[in-house]
């Protein structure tokens, strides 16, 4: 059997796996142990020497404090009350206009994830903001819940964001560098689902009600109570890109900053106590997967899978547009099955030689890796949003009990042909990612 048959073998089983409803770090790790002994002659010494440097190998790694740190920071976002100010000073400046409430939830769910790095969190905080507002206007079900949906996406898009920090460890990536290149494709979707609103209430004026005009008092009352929020953004990402502070450093500040402004804006005892608890939940979570995922992919590393189907495309001939097409449409269906965080971690190590591997309009290597990992990200994200899975859409509809969840999917529908546009525009023009980054590197 060659190495990339045994591969497809292990694959096919953890979507077995995972079908039965095995959690993901657990599922990778059975398989991975399992691949692990196949691969070593049926002997389990050899597996169990190396599972007592892999956690330590892993865990101790000093790029992954960022993690828990950017979660403490949206943690204390979710709970201390900011989504609503943001929320707030988005509507005072757009909510007169026919769809303009949407489209605020919209900007407030891109301004929220600025400080979140979590699309879940910022469905699921956004979606207690905004939809008693929409409803009160009178909304159409399907638009309001569709444009939660998808705005919640941009939670991971606007850095700073998780997955990139993973993709960053996973390729030996500069973390401030995946951080600026997010920026312009992030404010490209969140303008692109603000005209899809535009459009749909153009077409049918029922579905978003123009809201009343704040006056200009109430939106300089409103800009100020947000300007912190905003610097504290600012901070992060300048600091990390500018040199001044690693990205460690940066999120710490972040998070202190964030709490800052919790405990100002009335946290007490028991939001600090939550801020704690679901820090060190979904930090535990992501560990456990990435702890799965290292068993997994040493297996494939034994099986040469990784290396022979990077060997096998670049021997084809396949032209490297088609093969990115075809791994792109991968992400898609893995997203039927899997969260984008699972995705990153089991494909990358797969998917990124075989695209280091060929000639994409002549980039170079760094270029080429960033790119790549701004296109991985935003194909994943669509998983968030379409059938069967869209942990967002179920986030949103559950928030909207009135709403049936048929209709939410309808809702996402012209959203995700939103982001179908922008990946394709990503995908032939590379400079979209990179325009930041090759204009702020030293």
């Amino acid at each position: 059997m060659t190495g990339i048959q045994s591969g497809l073998v292990l694959f096919g089983i953890l979507m077995v796996l995972l079908v039965v409803r095995v959690p993901i770090g657990v599922a990778m790790f059975m398989v991975g142990a399992g691949g692990y002994v196949a691969f070593t002659g049926g002997e389990w010494a050899p597996l169990l020497n190396s599972l007592k440097n892999l956690a330590y190998a892993r865990l101790s790694n000093y790029d992954l404090v960022v993690i828990p740190l950017f979660l403490l920071m949206g943690q204390f976002a979710t709970h201390g009350g900011l989504s609503r100010s943001l929320f707030r000073f988005v509507k005072a400046f757009m909510g007169h206009w026919p769809g303009g409430i949407a489209m605020a939830a919209v900007g407030a769910c891109a301004a929220f994830g600025a400080i979140c790095g979590s699309s879940l969190a910022t469905a699921a905080t956004m979606g207690q903001v905004a939809l008693p507002e929409l409803d009160r206007a009178k909304y159409s079900g399907a638009l309001a819940t569709g444009a939660l949906a998808a705005g919640g996406t941009l939670g991971i898009m606007i850095p700073p964001s998780v997955p990139l920090v993973i993709y960053a460890i996973l390729t030996q990536e500069s973390i401030g560098k995946l951080f600026m290149a997010a920026i312009v494709p992030g404010l490209i979707a969140m303008v692109g689902y603000m005209v899809v609103i535009q459009l749909l209430v153009a077409w049918k004026p029922l579905l978003g009600p123009a809201g009343a005009r704040a006056g200009w008092a109430e939106r300089f009352k409103a800009l100020v109570v947000v300007l912190p929020v905003l610097a504290v953004f600012v901070v992060v990402i300048v600091g990390i890109y500018g040199g001044w502070a690693n990205p460690t450093e940066a999120a710490a500040i972040g998070a202190a900053a964030c709490g800052l402004l919790a405990i100002g804006g009335g946290m007490r005892w028991r939001g600090l106590w939550a801020v704690g608890l679901g820090t060190a939940q979904t930090t535990a979570m992501i560990f456990l997967v990435l702890l799965g995922a290292d068993q997994l992919n040493t297996a494939l590393a034994l099986s040469q899978m990784p290396a022979e189907l990077a060997a096998w495309v670049q021997q084809s001939g396949f032209p490297p547009l088609l093969v990115m097409i075809a791994i792109l449409l991968t992400y898609v269906l893995l997203g039927c099955v899997m969260d984008s965080l699972a995705m990153i971690l089991l494909t990358i190590p797969v998917f990124y030689p075989v695209v280091m591997g060929l000639d994409f309009w002549g980039l170079g290597q760094t270029d080429k890796s960033i790119w790549f990992g701004i296109l991985a990200l935003m194909v994943v994200e669509i998983g968030l949003v379409h059938p069967p899975v869209g942990m967002n859409v179920y986030i949103i509809n559950r928030l909207a009990r009135n709403v049936p969840l048929t209709e939410t999917f309808k809702g996402v529908v012209p959203f995700l042909i939103s982001d179908f546009a922008r990946i394709t525009l990503l995908l032939f023009v590379p400079a979209i990612s990179l325009v930041l980054v090759r204009t702020f590197s030293p």
